[in-house]
């Protein structure tokens, strides 16, 4: 029989009237040096997955909340191939059971008949967000990063077509939008929050941007996982 969670082991999300855009920020990491723009473009990412130096990640796991089996995940890390690179992200919608209403990279669980980590990230950006597989290079992973609900995730990297058409699963997105791949490499951008709820503390990163008039407020396991790409590129 499932265990609820005690009340310090609730996820972020579903603390009583948290909002991580109210939460203070502790500190902003800009005196991190940004990530070369020429380690930005296509080439150069491809040769930084085919010969990578050694380094490590910053963020492996969050806290665990949930008494579920563990279960492997994958997402697309999408760079669309633009003038300037640009992450392609998405917006769930509010009502998913799991990190409803979050900006995410499109992905989700391994299904039996996927042959490996990028065929699973390819069906699932598919799935959710219309992007067709032939129009994504995949040029490396990076190291897993698991969730409080346990989700075990493989960051895939890929290159896409800036030719692309998209199609949105209406069920699990609600937008799907670009941030400039040089502003998320640059910790001028990332953020330190913390919380204590029930004596536990929790500890996360943000990422704003400012896209017109909307704020897309990249934070939690999205902004861990581009942390350590920017650790990877910096190394």
């Amino acid at each position: 029989m499932p265990i609820n969670p005690a009340p310090a082991d609730l996820p972020l999300s579903r603390l009583p009237n948290f909002d991580p855009r109210r939460v203070p920020v502790l500190g902003v990491d800009a005196h991190l040096p940004p990530v070369a723009e020429a380690a930005l473009r296509p080439q150069a990412l491809r040769a930084r997955f085919q010969a990578p130096p050694r380094w490590e990640p910053e963020l492996w796991t969050e806290r665990r909340f949930s008494e579920r089996e563990p279960a492997h995940a994958s997402v697309l890390v999408p760079i669309v191939m633009r003038e300037q690179p640009m992450v392609l992200l998405t917006e769930r919608t509010t009502h998913l059971s799991t990190h409803s209403g979050q900006v995410a990279f499109p992905g989700g669980k391994r299904d039996a008949t996927d042959r490996d980590e990028a065929h699973t990230a390819l069906r699932e950006a598919q799935e959710e967000i219309g992007l067709a597989p032939g129009l994504v290079d995949i040029i490396g992973q990076l190291p897993t990063y698991t969730t409080g609900t346990q989700f075990i995730i493989t960051p895939v990297v890929g290159l896409v077509e800036p030719g692309h058409q998209l199609t949105l699963n209406a069920f699990e997105v609600a937008d799907a939008f670009e941030v400039p791949l040089a502003f998320l490499m640059n910790p001028a951008h990332h953020r330190r929050h913390a919380i204590e709820w029930h004596g536990v503390r929790r500890e996360w990163f943000s990422m704003p941007y400012r896209d017109g008039d909307i704020e897309r407020f990249v934070w939690g396991a999205t902004a861990a996982m581009l942390r350590n790409f920017y650790r990877f590129l910096s190394a």
